[in-house]
């Protein structure tokens, strides 16, 4: 697998964790969020950005094969038009991953103890070189967020609630939630731009 290049994924792929994350980026070059577990049945910022994310491009889930990954996937699935998700599933494989000591309650691997390869196979399909997103290549950071002053300042809260009301996103997002939105659903221009007038 080391010889192989890594694939170009145009579209964004939703895992559950940060080790599926981790996973996916030694196999392919796309934006990759998680819904934090069980995270995404709390966090409504989570979902309101998967809604958000649907409007304007197809998505890609890949969950756990086990019954907590299908609970996640079917509230995704509940929320966002089926015409808009991209369901892949990873083979029901008995086993442990590396870094646990125990093996999970239905003792079966999660997106994380794949074979880089099988990941690979699964993802090929989609793959699109060309379509990769500017935002995936130069995204916003941290220091972007504070020069243009939606995080650290005195005013920053309300300066995120109103730019997340013009994005149809939660208001009370907070500022890491708000910039993974921004850096998904817009490119570094476009965000530069959206903002010029109103926020600098």
């Amino acid at each position: 697998m080391s010889e192989l290049r890594k694939l170009n994924i145009p579209y964004p792929i939703v895992v559950e964790g940060k080790y599926d994350r981790l996973k996916l980026i030694s196999v392919c070059n796309a934006k990759i969020m998680t819904t934090e577990g069980f995270g995404i049945f709390k966090k409504k910022e989570k979902l309101a950005l998967f809604r958000e994310i649907s409007k304007r491009t197809p998505f890609i889930v890949i969950t756990d094969s086990d019954g907590a990954g299908k609970l996640i996937r079917s509230h995704i699935t509940s929320a966002i038009p089926k015409d808009r998700l991209i369901q892949l599933y990873i083979p029901k494989i008995k086993g442990t991953e590396k870094r646990k000591s125990q093996p999970s309650a239905e003792g079966t691997l999660g997106v994380e103890g794949m074979e880089r390869e099988l990941l690979y196979e699964l993802l090929m399909p989609y793959e699109n070189g060309d379509a990769l997103s500017a935002a995936a290549e130069n995204p916003l950071s941290k220091t972007d967020f504070y020069m243009d002053g939606l995080s650290g300042g005195e005013d920053s809260r309300s300066k995120r609630a109103s730019l997340a009301r013009a994005l149809s996103l939660p208001e009370d997002m907070t500022a890491n939630a708000l910039l993974e939105a921004v850096n998904v659903l817009y490119t570094r221009e476009e965000f530069l731009t959206l903002i010029s007038n109103k926020y600098r």
